[in-house]
């Protein structure tokens, strides 16, 4: 979710909304910003997760996170004026479900996308492009006549 002035409780509250039904994950890796205060570390305690906490001005000990915000950034939000928060939300979720997971290849996946795509043959038609974001990116396929 977004929220212009998240707060503890708000932020234990997307937490517990991410992970329903004791599918909570074991660890939360996470940084000393004081958005984690007490409220925050009590739900996340009640979903049996341990919290463990990178070093001050250390961000590569997240650089999983890292990498994601930054190509979200650079393949996404740097290349619009947004709005309002629902613009945003419009935005990420085209991102996301129509570009991120289904036509951009990540190199940890082999090249492959979180979604895997069939290998088209010659045969399925012409090659034609669908445009994401308003063209920014681009889904190609094979398209029968």
């Amino acid at each position: 979710n977004v929220t212009k002035s998240p707060t503890a409780f708000w932020t234990g509250q997307q937490i517990i909304e991410a992970f329903p039904w004791d599918t909570a994950p074991t660890y939360l890796l996470r940084d000393n910003d004081s958005i984690y205060g007490n409220e925050f570390t009590k739900q996340v305690n009640a979903t049996g997760t341990k919290q463990v906490k990178t070093s001050f001005r250390s961000p590569w000990q997240n650089a999983y996170c890292k990498r994601v915000i930054g190509s979200i950034r650079r393949e996404c939000t740097d290349h619009f004026i947004v709005i309002n928060e629902m613009h945003l939300r419009r935005i990420l979720r085209e991102y996301v479900d129509g570009y991120y997971n289904i036509s951009r290849t990540h190199l940890s996946l082999g090249k492959d996308c979180p979604a895997p795509r069939d290998v088209e043959p010659l045969a399925a038609g012409n090659v034609v492009d669908l445009p994401i974001l308003g063209g920014l990116h681009h889904r190609y396929f094979r398209h029968a006549a």
